[in-house]
């Protein structure tokens, strides 16, 4: 089919062999590439109840269509596994340079099974796959392994890597790229470091013939004809994700203290005017992308002036800023800059902190940790790299955590994995993404912030609002499978993603089709879900959202919650 290359690389790590496998037509045009060739292959291939750490547990790098092309958005890949974090369906995306090298290497997936003898680096390009000795790279950091392996390969290679938390299983380790890019959520650097994997190196070359160039042409104008004209252009470009800060606190649900409050009384210490004023900032971005959301920062005074890193983003700053009361975006840098060398999410880490906090005050544990105390966040992130004192129990993962120190009851997580940083007590919409996400409490599933902020629809609403949802849920699932930037959903609405599909692959499909085949694709994320023993009981929120009003009164009741649920289901149910 135009658009792949109709090939997988199976690669076993425990005879260091690997192959190559066609993938149907029918496959292809059932998944689209991306998520629904990454479910699909959890749910054919991963051993049921499979331990996520185990060598059995299959690790899934995919592309998609529109990866490799002129469009715009277009460089970016995902992972699939199961997540050390909840136990269930992992996922993880990723853009920068890295996507094309992937795809270039003539397939539209790649399969990791099994568990090198030693720690192992790979190269991949359109020849094979070369296995390399990394015993010299144990316990190195991010930014040290990838210069290390790219310095011994050819010029425009790229790599992904993990840190030290990898290495150690930690629940909330990432992978790196690009020295600053994240597959973050969900643990897979965990299930990467179970393997004795401390990187990949990919330098594929090869481009995928498509349906209809001339069409992909005039949607790459059309999308930057929208783009000039849209305001959200200009905010991306000017400020990035942090602009979000500002808005997020007008609207008071920007999370606090621990989930809280909605409202930072020093939120204009870590905006993104704070950054252009204190820090010398440089937008960049992702090859074919115009909006130049990342914003490469370096800090000009004080004890971290001369750090340099990408960011810090949004849900950075909420989860390290927020949650933990850090009201100095120089302090937030740094620790940005720590987890990035670690190799862990800085959502999950900011959140995990918070709790520590909590948990210390609750008289659970003995490590000492008060809000706005950057040092002691900085330590705890070590001690959960580390596996020592508290944060060999912290490195489990919250559900582990929280119900070892009986404090179940104030966690905040949906299946093991904490939210976006977006107050679902304000933002009820929100309510319903987090509790329906396959991957836990995820804001990206379906970005529906975005139409409870602009006021498409109103955020307190409730009767009809799974409806909408599932709208933006829906054309998020192919974006996930084609790989399309999230952030290109204002230009790209239905009679855009319909042409760019059918230009892509030569498949002649209607919305009514492409409804059909992101409604399939979501569904198997919830079944592969509830053959792990995520049921329907786990579409939840925790008890502090659904029992307690936040500082500034904001409440969403267990009624509203279940009453959005039980219309989304209704929905989805009736979509086949």
């Amino acid at each position: 089919m135009k658009g792949f290359f109709n090939r997988i690389l199976r690669i076993d790590l425990n005879t260091e062999t690997y192959a190559y496998d066609s993938l149907d037509d029918e496959l292809l045009r059932r998944t689209l590439g991306g998520k629904g060739l990454g479910v699909h292959f959890l749910l054919t291939e991963n051993p049921p109840g499979v331990d996520p750490l185990s060598p059995e547990n299959i690790f899934v790098i995919a592309v998609g269509p529109v990866t490799g092309t002129r469009m715009w958005g277009q460089s970016r890949f995902g992972v699939f596994s199961k997540s050390p974090a909840t136990g269930g369906y992992g996922e993880s995306y990723c853009g920068g340079t890295l996507p094309p090298r992937i795809k270039g290497c003539g397939v539209d997936a790649i399969i990791l099974r099994g568990r090198c003898s030693d720690l192992r680096s790979l190269f991949i390009d359109a020849d094979g796959v070369t296995f390399h000795d990394a015993t010299t790279l144990a316990g190195a950091h991010t930014f040290d392994a990838e210069e290390h392996l790219l310095r011994q390969s050819p010029s425009g290679a790229g790599a992904m890597v993990i840190g030290p938390a990898g290495e150690n299983g930690v629940a909330l380790a990432c992978i790196k790229a690009d020295r600053w890019r994240s597959l973050g959520r969900g643990g897979m650097g965990a299930v990467l470091g179970a393997k004795n994997v401390k990187g990949i190196v990919f330098n594929g070359r090869q481009a995928c013939p498509i349906a209809d160039p001339a069409t992909v042409s005039e949607l790459v104008k059309k999308v930057a004809a929208k783009g000039k004209e849209s305001p959200v252009t200009k905010i991306y470009q000017n400020f990035g994700t942090p602009n979000q800060v500002k808005v997020t606190n007008a609207h008071q649900c920007f999370p606090t203290r621990y989930w809280q409050k909605g409202y930072f009384d020093k939120w204009e210490n870590i905006t993104a005017d704070y950054m252009q004023a204190h820090f010398d900032v440089t937008a960049c971005g992702c090859p074919s992308c115009f909006l130049r959301c990342t914003k490469r920062s370096v800090v000009r005074e004080g004890r971290h002036a001369g750090l340099e890193i990408e960011g810090p983003e949004f849900e950075t700053l909420y989860a390290i800023g927020g949650i933990n009361e850090i009201d100095s975006m120089e302090e937030i840098a740094w620790l940005n800059d720590l987890c990035d060398r670690y190799g862990i999410d800085t959502m999950s880490a900011g959140n995990m902190a918070g709790f520590a906090v909590e948990a210390y005050k609750a008289g659970k544990t003995d490590f000492a940790i008060d809000y706005n105390q950057p040092d002691r966040v900085a330590e705890l992130f070590r001690q959960i790299t580390y596996r020592e004192g508290l944060g060999d129990l912290l490195a489990r993962g919250i559900k582990t955590a929280a119900a070892t120190l009986g404090l179940e009851h104030m966690a905040i997580h949906v299946k093991g994995l904490e939210p976006g940083g977006f107050d679902p007590r304000v933002l009820k919409g929100m309510g319903l993404s987090y509790a329906t996400s396959p991957r836990g409490a995820c804001h990206l599933r379906g970005t529906f912030y975005k139409a409870e902020l602009s006021g498409e629809m109103d955020k307190n609403q409730i009767e009809g609002k799974a409806r909408l949802h599932i709208d933006y849920e829906d054309r998020a699932a192919l974006f996930d499978s084609l790989i399309l930037c999230r952030f290109f959903r204002d230009f790209v609405l239905w009679d855009e993603l319909q042409q760019l599909i059918t230009a892509l692959t030569g498949l002649p499909l209607d919305k009514g089709d492409l409804q059909r085949l992101a409604n399939d694709i979501t569904q198997r994320t919830r079944q592969y879900n509830t053959r792990e023993g995520l049921d329907a009981a786990s579409d939840t929120l925790p008890p502090p959202f659904v029992e307690q009003a936040n500082a500034e009164g904001a409440r969403l009741t267990r009624e509203e919650l279940e009453t959005m649920v039980r219309e989304y289901n209704e929905i989805r149910a009736g979509m086949h």
